[in-house]
C-alpha cells in the first residue's frame, strides 16, 4: 500500500476564533456553524490559522 497525501478539513484562527471548514463541493473554505451561529471571528483580523506542524498530510505505512 502507498502513502496517501490528504489536506485539512478544518481551520481555526489563533487571533480572533474566526472557524472554517473545507467544502468539497465549492471547492473553497466556508465559515464554520456553532450552535447555528457562524464562527466569524474578526473581519479586519489578518489570521493566523492554527498550524502548528501537528497535522501530518502524509497517511499511509511510512508516515
Amino acid at each position: 500500500m502507498s502513502a496517501q497525501v490528504r489536506k485539512p478539513t478544518a481551520r481555526v484562527c489563533e487571533e480572533c476564533d474566526r472557524a472554517e471548514a473545507w467544502d468539497d463541493d465549492l471547492e473553497a473554505w466556508q465559515i464554520a456553524r456553532e450552535d447555528g451561529e457562524k464562527r466569524v471571528g474578526n473581519p479586519h483580523c489578518i489570521h493566523e490559522w492554527d498550524i502548528n506542524g501537528t497535522f501530518n498530510p502524509v497517511d499511509g505505512p511510512d508516515s
